[in-house]
């Protein structure tokens, strides 16, 4: 395999995560990442500021990318971060969409319909511990994505985040207010933050247990569960069905599609 240097992006609703993954010393290593805020506003040249002020802190040189792979759920914004990862590289990024091999079949009704984040998370989670496997995204949506024992990607459901969640419950309720989500002293709340902090992290946690539940019900029980997003790790915590948490799934999952799709 020759060297190169890989530059992940997945476009999300709220936020973009890059990764930095090395191939000078063989199976792709993922060295840096990052988090930023998804902006629809910005133009292609303000995001490459911000991305050369991410890189800088870091140590990465831009010049040392040789190649880009390239996922959104934002359709607006493909054509901006196109030209992003163009004056990154002086040329276009792998597109994940149409047309990109997955190795794994999609049977759903539309395929087209699939965003391309859910696709990259069951790659990555097939790829990890085999099937059936469900992935649990916890990001602007929480995602259930099912992966068959044969490796086919057969659909799933998608559920309000939380932060969305939390969001329209204050935006209704005049005497409700917006609270840390962490882990109150007892699920049965003394003051108003310790009632919402319970409901949003225990009662999230029940939601997730009843799907998986649910899931494995028609998917098999055997089937593992991996959760990635922001607040996997502190409901998962809380969860009794969830296995395994893997923060850069979707990374990897990008790490995964790009190999396939590489030229020899």
């Amino acid at each position: 395999m020759t060297s190169s240097v890989l530059l992940a992006i997945d476009v999300g609703n709220t936020n973009v995560t890059l990764g930095v993954f090395d191939y000078s010393g063989g199976p792709g290593e993922l060295l840096h990442h990052w988090r930023m805020a998804t902006h629809r506003e910005q133009t292609s040249d303000e995001i490459l500021v911000a991305l050369h002020g991410l890189f800088d802190l870091r140590g990465c040189k831009v010049g040392s990318f040789t190649d880009a792979i390239l996922s959104t759920v934002v359709p607006p914004l493909l054509p901006i971060w196109e030209r992003v990862c163009h004056k990154l590289l002086g040329r276009p990024a792998m597109l994940v969409g149409p047309g990109i091999r997955t190795g794994m079949p999609v049977r759903y009704e539309n395929p087209r319909e699939v965003g391309a984040d859910r696709i990259v998370n069951s790659v990555a989670a097939f790829e990890l511990i085999g099937g059936p496997v469900i992935a649990v995204d916890f990001g602007t949506a929480t995602t259930f994505d099912c992966v068959s024992a044969k490796g086919e990607y057969l659909g799933g459901a998608i559920f309000p985040g939380v932060h969305i969640s939390m969001e329209a419950l204050f935006e209704r309720a005049s005497m409700l207010h917006r609270v840390e989500i962490v882990r109150p002293k007892a699920v049965i709340g003394r003051t108003t933050t310790q009632s919402l902090q319970s409901g949003l992290l225990f009662g999230y946690a029940g939601m997730v247990d009843s799907m998986v539940t649910r899931i494995r019900s028609e998917l098999g029980e055997e089937a593992g569960t991996i959760a990635t997003g922001g607040l996997a790790q502190r409901i998962a915590h809380e969860a009794q069905t969830i296995d395994r948490v893997e923060p850069f799934l979707t990374l990897e999952g990008l790490r995964i599609l790009f190999e396939k799709n590489r030229p020899a």
